[in-house]
């Protein structure tokens, strides 16, 4: 009993064997001599019914589907026409020959006739083991004859019962009497179901063209279904550099060359390419592979501008004169030139003034984007004469925002101006405890309603990249907007001082421009991100993020700072945050965080100084913190926005900023202009100031608004006095 099944299972998978191997098709060459059938004479030429409907299947259903081609087995030494990879199915018809084997000789043209064995290819006729066939308005092919014909391989899985075809990376698995087949291990349904016939397995052929991305289409005329099978390697190329100078560039040449079957690329074929163009040009560079079955891809070109070589850039200059006074104010003019633009303008010994007698060259090395310098110097005379002396000078031509170094230690015996403030009602929510974060975790929690203001300033020491948020909850029953109206974002950066300096600017910057207004909306319960600067850039280890913003919301929201992982949700990581202690510096909130200060008297007829930031003129706001309640106090009123307004200021005065506490970079704004404190670098107490404003001949009004700039140090003095007299060369 056991014998006899064993031989009857070996009988079955014999027969199935049969029917999938491929047996070599008989090659003869006689036309065909076929009749249409009923379902082919309803389709016209491009492959649709006469009503205009496109049909789903062969053929029945007859189309045209774009994608990539088949496979096929070309003619040794043939090459691949065209532009490009993309095949265009044939649209007009193509009526069987008398003979076919006389005009068909595209190996990428499959024909098969309708309800027939015959089949054309490469101008030579093949007999298929079973004749294509119309079922249920389906039309079926013998795997063995479209395998054989398209160079797919074929196989038979003895333990899935599934027969394989397989064209490159691509897998399609069938079985007998079903009406689905895996596609790369995907399952896939057919319009028809899979049978045998004389050993004959049949398949839907638009199983076959759809999961392989074979294009067709159907010639009414001929009763024949032209199926292509093109598959040219495919052949590009770019050039790896950014340029290419004559004479100079070794060109990069980058390939990528493939075959859609998998074949090895055995061949390239340049034609116009050079590794060193000599010549400036546009020049065209075409490139075509071929694969181990002989095929050639269709050429790609590419053109290539070649540049003339750069020049160094020109460095010149003229100063007003050739003979100075000491003291005397010097103007240099940059004349300097080149074709793309200079980059870096490197001066030596430029002076506005020189107080020693003698010889002087000023040197200046100009460098263009590629790197290409020149230098020029000239020698102008200092004569033993004096006009200015140094500090008076520098009282009258160092320009707005540069600094110069004086006696600072006469400051604080100059007269102090008296004013008197008011304060608008703006919450400040200062977060800047822990300044150098150690963990991940919650920064600050507070809750606000109104006018509220953001000082946030941190260092990253957490060992790993992290973000910053800010979250804001609405708790109440209404829906609740949100106006950002300025903010000013810095870093992150690997300097405390760079990234204030910078928030500060840019905040200034927004209100000048309103160009960070905007409106959120919350609805009941919802929390969402604010202050989306902050997170925008992970921050490594040592960096330091800076920013102001002016917020309006017209019911209480919750916010809440954190730091994560550069790659968490700060949504779904909030829960499992705590409260960091604070260190040594400050956080905390704090209201009626702007100050309006205003002096009608008559300034700068005599040395004054107006403080900023010293708890006496400017008493420090006191505050409490946000997670504990605790009392706290602002010192050094950072976070706070003065505002201002001298109304007299006297004909020919001299505004400077001189830092008390330390060191200082910052800026602010003088009449609605920006000037940085200093420009470049930063400014020492007590003995460096910069300039922020010259008054002209009249009795002039000056308005300041000034925030200290994280990472720097209070306090600050506004210096008034008067300027030097003018003197004539």
């Amino acid at each position: 009993m056991k014998f006899k099944r064993l031989l009857i299972t070996t009988m079955l998978v014999a027969s199935q064997v049969a029917m999938v191997l491929p047996a070599s098709a008989e090659e003869i060459g006689q036309g065909n001599g076929l009749e249409p059938s009923a379902e082919m004479q309803q389709l016209d030429v491009n492959g649709t019914t006469n009503d205009g409907v496109q049909p789903g299947d062969l053929p029945a259903d007859q189309g045209t589907t774009d994608g990539t081609i088949g496979d096929t087995v070309p003619e040794d030494g043939q090459e691949g026409t065209g532009s490009g990879d993309e095949m265009i199915p044939p649209t007009s018809p193509v009526t069987p020959p008398a003979d076919p084997s006389m005009s068909q000789s595209n190996s990428g043209q499959l024909i098969l006739m309708v309800n027939s064995n015959k089949m054309y290819q490469n101008g030579k006729e093949y007999l298929a083991p079973y004749p294509m066939e119309v079922k249920d308005g389906v039309s079926y092919i013998s795997i063995r004859a479209i395998v054989e014909r398209a160079g797919f391989q074929l196989s038979f899985d003895n333990t899935t019962k599934e027969t394989i075809i397989k064209r490159g990376n691509d897998e399609l698995r069938f079985k007998l009497n079903t009406t689905y087949y895996k596609v790369n291990g995907v399952t896939q349904t057919m319009r028809g179901k899979s049978y045998s016939v004389e050993n004959n397995f049949m398949v839907p052929l638009t199983a076959i063209t759809k999961a392989l991305n074979i294009s067709y289409s159907y010639d009414a005329a001929g009763k024949r279904i032209i199926v292509n099978l093109n598959t040219l390697p495919v052949a590009s190329f770019s050039i790896g550099n950014n340029e290419v100078i004559a004479g100079e560039t070794q060109v990069q040449y980058i390939t990528n060359a493939t075959s859609p079957i998998g074949l090895p690329i055995v061949n390239e074929e340049w034609i116009g390419r050079q590794d060193i163009f000599m010549t400036p040009g546009d020049y065209t560079v075409t490139y075509r592979v071929q694969d181990s079955s002989g095929q050639w891809s269709n050429p790609f070109t590419l053109t290539i501008h070649v540049d003339k070589p750069h020049t160094p850039p020109v460095a010149n200059f003229t100063t007003d004169k050739d003979t100075y006074k000491m003291g005397e104010l010097i103007t240099y003019t940059d004349l300097s030139t080149d074709e793309v633009g200079i980059t870096e303008r490197i001066w030596e010994n430029k002076e506005l003034a020189f107080f020693t007698p003698g010889q002087m060259t000023i040197r200046l090395k100009v460098v263009n984007k590629f790197g290409l310098y020149s230098t020029v110097e000239k020698t102008i005379t200092i004569t033993n004469e004096t006009l200015y002396t140094r500090d008076e000078f520098n009282k009258l031509f160092i320009p707005v925002g540069e600094e110069y170094t004086f006696d600072g230690t006469q400051v604080p015996s100059w007269e102090r101006i008296r004013y008197a403030f008011t304060s608008d009602a703006v919450t400040l929510i200062r977060s800047n405890s822990p300044e150098t974060v150690y963990s991940k975790g919650i920064l600050y929690k507070e809750s606000a309603i109104g006018n509220t203001r953001f000082m946030i300033h941190h260092a990253n020491s957490t060992g790993m990249p992290v973000k910053m948020y800010v979250i804001a909850t609405n708790n109440n029953s209404e829906t609740t907007r949100l106006t950002q109206s300025n903010l000013g974002f810095g870093g992150p950066s690997n300097y405390a001082t760079a990234a204030g300096k910078a928030s500060v600017a840019r905040y200034y910057e927004s209100m000048q421009t309103g160009s960070k207004y905007k409106d959120t909306w919350f609805a009941p319960g919802e929390s969402k991100i604010i202050l989306n600067e902050l997170s925008a850039t992970a921050m490594k280890q040592g960096d330091v993020i800076s920013l102001f913003a002016d917020l309006y919301s017209d019911h209480t929201l919750n916010y809440t700072v954190i730091m994560v992982g550069q790659d968490q949700d700060p949504f779904k990581t909030l829960p499992y945050l705590s409260v960091l202690k604070p260190d040594i510096h400050n956080r905390g909130t704090y209201t009626e965080a702007t100050r309006n200060i205003v002096v009608t008297d008559l300034i700068g007829n005599t040395p004054s100084r107006l403080l900023i930031g010293d708890n006496s003129s400017d008493p420090f706001l006191i505050g409490w913190d946000g997670p504990t309640g605790e009392y706290r106090m602002n010192a050094g009123n950072f976070g706070v926005l003065y505002k201002v307004k001298l109304y007299r200021v006297a004909p020919n005065t001299l505004i400077t900023f001189n830092p008390r506490g330390g060191h200082y970079m910052g800026s602010i704004m003088v009449n609605g202009d920006i000037v940085g404190l200093p420009s470049s670098g930063s400014l020492s107490a007590p003995n460096e100031n910069a300039v922020l404003f010259r008054t002209g001949e009249r009795e002039q009004t000056v308005d300041l608004v000034f925030t200290a700039a994280p990472g720097s140090n209070l306090s600050v003095n506004l210096l008034f006095q008067q300027l030097p007299e003018k003197k004539s060369e």
